[in-house]
């Protein structure tokens, strides 16, 4: 736990204050504007392709402002090679494809009988997204000429104490948020598979393969966000790789309970300053898996108490 609070206190000391404030102001505005608005709400109620779009251009606009706020608020800052702008735009094309490519799961499983139809949609689409997106990372990957595994992906030992350790600190903010209604609303994600109870005796075993194929669209965000999006602009950026991901990571939250994707914006800084010292993306996998199930498990346990 030490070494973890001693990578943040050296990102913290190392941080431009200006950059810092002009992203976070920039996605407290948005944040307000999307939970005024709906911005999430409506790019979701589009068709496949324009929803691939709109999420495409919004995922740019904020990623590309993030980056832009520090090449003008940083002082002598070179511009940097072509490849650079590759990654710009395909990290925002990549989670748009990612967010959009429902289709392929729906597809699949059209000619299932109901409900397994449902069921099968519902638990085959984060798998398939996860191996969509990891293509679609190694391609980039493999283009820009990196060494070493993909996007942190390394087997290399860690000690897994101190994440463990973080995940327990998180325990009351997680208590805190299971108290309010829109977190009770969209948790547990379990419930979504609920009508497998008149079909499946016993439904449990249904319902634990549901749970595991939402923990592996973590896995999904980790190597995304963490292992591609800090580790491929290690050689353009270095540390100033960290603000523009946790910027992108907390739009894409704005779907979710309000308390969850503020705290999204420091969690995603937090996971990144974690990847940039170990270059390895497992730890912070634990961490995020374990609020994902145990959000799942309060979420389950507010909707008991109150039936």
């Amino acid at each position: 736990m030490k070494l973890i609070l001693g990578y943040l206190r050296e990102y913290i000391r190392g941080l431009n204050m200006k950059v810092l404030t002009s992203v976070s102001l920039l996605m407290a505005v948005l944040i307000y504007i999307n939970y005024s608005t709906g911005i999430e709400r409506h790019l979701m109620a589009m068709d496949t392709f324009d929803r691939l779009a709109g999420y495409f251009c919004f995922f740019l606009f904020v990623y590309g402002s993030a980056w832009l706020l520090q090449f003008l608020l940083v002082s002598n800052v070179s511009y940097p090679p072509r490849f650079f702008y590759v990654l710009l735009i395909a990290c925002p094309m990549i989670f748009a494809i990612k967010v959009s490519a429902d289709d392929i799961a729906r597809w699949l499983t059209a000619g299932l009988e109901e409900p397994w139809n449902r069921y099968g949609y519902l638990t085959l689409n984060w798998p398939l997204k996860c191996l969509l997106a990891w293509l679609l990372v190694l391609l980039v990957w493999r283009l820009g000429k990196y060494e070493g595994p993909v996007a942190g992906t390394q087997r290399r030992g860690f000690d897994v104490k101190p994440y463990f350790l973080l995940l327990l600190f998180m325990v009351p903010l997680l208590v805190f948020a299971a108290t309010q209604a829109d977190f009770q609303h969209t948790y547990p994600k379990v419930q979504r598979v609920a009508f497998i109870d008149d079909y499946a005796t016993p439904s449990w075993p249904w319902k634990l393969l549901y749970e595991l194929a939402y923990g592996i669209d973590f896995l999904t965000i980790e190597f995304f966000f963490r292992g591609f999006m800090i580790l491929a602009f290690l050689r353009y950026a270095g540390k100033d790789a960290i603000l523009p991901m946790a910027a992108f990571y907390c739009a894409i939250h704005f779907g979710k309970p309000l308390f969850e994707c503020i705290t999204s914006y420091f969690g995603g800084a937090i996971l990144g300053v974690v990847v940039y010292h170990t270059r390895n993306i497992w730890g912070g996998l634990i961490v995020h898996l374990g609020i994902a199930w145990l959000m799942e498990l309060l979420g389950g346990l507010a909707q008991s108490g109150s039936q």
